[in-house]
């Protein structure tokens, strides 16, 4: 067995469902409140297709086959850390395929099947009769075992975690990976005989064939995670294989992408109008700046206040966008509208539907007000692709997995003459390049760095009803934390830093009389990607400069909590 874990929900590619960019603004918001519309006006690529078009660029590449890990994605992006490009396709690719996109190396993936199940996923044989370099990772080396004739068998006992490498062979795939190096372990399953031609170059304690190779075929395999932060000198050994075993030149660097997408966005769209909703975030910002870089006026921006953003952010967006870098937006002052919605509801599932649901209907009218258009921008990225691959199988019967949508990547309610075609330059890019493009843009290290803030904003983060005067506090409290965290220099130190708004009141006492007001949560998570994270360690002296200045400064709080639960079990939100 290679990996025993969860793998991430995925996004049905079965139909053709209309996307809509503005939901870009609501990310990971709205569960449930969506249905998708089918619309012929939109054509998405398949994994295939848009691998082709990089191909075409004649740009060298990696390509990662998926078996269902949950580390296929951070394969990729280690690999794009070596300024190498790589791409994620399913195990089911075929070995033409692969041909006709003449990739430098193959990487296959982990997964949590057994490669002696009946229903196991197994890639295309042919691959071995290619004459390019393959690295196969935990469940990625037992198939290339059993496929070139080596045995695999339920390991005696299971190796999961850190565990020291014992190398027995230096050179090649792990030349400056270091003797005694950790490596991180999750598997069940061994090799128990090698393939012919094979020479083993590391083991543990408990695994006897920790990295294998056949040096004139070019295949390599090793049980560990290389790509994982807890293997150390697992980066040497991914560069050893990008550069010296596949040959690779780091071409893929920021500058390259934006001169691609520059002349992508222009043939593609042409002299046609484009439309993007556009949030304050880093995606769609950093989307908003290429799109004037390389169609200018064409491009038409509309920003849609809701009235649950933080403090100031609306009047900033409009002065960074419209006045100090002349890309016109439209602004949609709508917080009326939403808060009305709003009046009454306290369950946190209902609130972002309404909000959803709203959101839809100014987006309606509003598109309608300033069309026609041709194009919607979508700050599609690459993560989002990866997960419409329908790589999943189902280990007991051999069935695909069922998948369902995302709900913030569809729209429901959006007419069907609203029809648009989509323009999405981002979608070859992870988050960290997104910023690295932003960066090489010109866009603000105040965008650039930004914590991730949901799309319903300040509503999910007031508990229970929302109304004018609790949104004025949480503002207020919230504003407090923003301005210590980044006076003391700890905003980078933070994924997220902010403030929760509780439905209950607590008795305090201030200038000798009793006061009766709501308390305020401190919310400071450390994490990478945000599928898991830790509450951060706040020095005392921050978190009591914030809870001081909370208190005397915010009406209507008198008490200021620090709340110290991990994802999972908690949820980074509250809502």
């Amino acid at each position: 067995m290679g990996e025993s874990s969860a793998r991430k929900p995925n996004i049905s590619v079965s139909g053709r469902w209309l996307v809509h960019p503005a939901i870009a603004a609501f990310s990971s918001a709205f569960p449930g409140c969506f249905c998708p519309l089918p619309s012929p006006a939109v054509t998405l690529q398949t994994e295939m297709e848009a691998a082709l078009e990089v191909a075409a660029l004649n740009r060298e590449m990696l390509i990662i086959l998926d078996f269902g890990s949950q580390y296929s994605e951070l394969i990729a992006r280690r690999i794009r850390e070596t300024q190498v490009y790589s791409e994620v396709l399913s195990y089911r690719t075929t070995a033409d395929q692969i041909r006709q996109l003449s990739p430098k190396g193959i990487i296959l993936s982990g997964g949590p099947n057994s490669v002696y199940d009946d229903y196991a996923p197994v890639c295309d044989p042919e691959i071995w009769n290619l004459g390019i370099p393959v690295l196969g990772v935990c469940y990625g080396m037992q198939l290339m075992v059993q496929q070139l004739g080596g045995q695999v068998d339920r390991a005696e006992r299971g190796e999961y975690g850190k565990a020291a490498l014992v190398i027995d062979d230096p050179t090649d795939l792990l030349t400056n990976v270091e003797p005694g190096s950790t490596m991180w372990m999750s598997h069940g399953d061994s090799v128990k005989t090698m393939p012919e031609g094979f020479e083993l170059l590391a083991h543990t304690d408990n695994t006897p064939c920790a990295a294998i190779a056949d040096h004139q075929r070019k295949f390599y395999g090793v049980q560990f995670h290389p790509e994982v932060v807890h293997s150390v000198h697992g980066m040497a050994l991914i560069r050893n294989f990008v550069y010296h075993i596949c040959d690779c030149e780091p071409t893929w660097t920021t500058e390259t992408f934006v001169e691609e997408a520059i002349r992508e966005i222009r043939a593609r769209v042409g002299d046609k109008r484009v439309l993007l909703a556009l949030s304050g975030g880093v995606d769609s910002s950093t989307l908003a700046f290429l799109l004037h870089r390389a169609i200018g006026d064409q491009l038409t921006c509309m920003f849609i206040d809701q009235g649950f953003m933080r403090k100031g952010e609306p009047e900033r967006l409009m002065e960074v966008f419209n006045e100090k870098f002349k890309i016109h937006v439209e602004y949609i002052q709508a917080r009326d509208r939403f808060l009305q919605r709003l009046e009454g509801i306290t369950d946190p599932e209902e609130k972002r539907k309404r909000i959803g649901h709203e959101f839809i209907r100014v987006f309606e009218e509003e598109s309608r007000r300033l069309g026609p258009f041709d194009y919607l921008a979508q700050g599609t990225l690459y993560p989002d692709v990866i997960e419409s691959a329908d790589t999943n199988v189902d280990p007991k019967t051999g069935e695909r997995v069922a998948v369902k949508i995302k709900s913030h990547h569809n729209v429901g309610g959006l007419p069907k003459d609203l029809q648009f075609k989509l323009v999405e330059p981002l979608r070859r890019l992870f988050k960290d390049e997104v910023r690295q493009v932003g960066r090489s843009l010109g866009l603000p290290e105040e965008i650039v760095k930004r914590h991730p803030f949901p799309g319903p904003g300040l509503a999910i983060r007031i508990l229970g009803e929302v109304t004018a005067e609790k949104l004025n506090i949480l503002r207020d409290a919230d504003l407090i934390v923003r301005q210590e965290v980044n006076r003391q220099g700890y905003y980078d130190e933070f994924w997220q830093a902010f403030a929760v708004l509780l439905p209950v009141k607590s008795v305090g006492v201030m200038g000798d009389k009793r006061t009766y007001a709501y308390p305020v949560v401190l919310r400071f998570v450390s994490s990478e990607d945000g599928m898991t994270a830790d509450w951060s360690r706040a020095p005392y002296d921050l978190l009591e400069t914030i809870s001081n200045r909370i208190v005397n400064e915010v009406k209507g709080v008198n008490r200021v909590v620090y709340d110290i639960t991990s994802k999972p079990p908690g949820t980074i939100e509250w809502e």
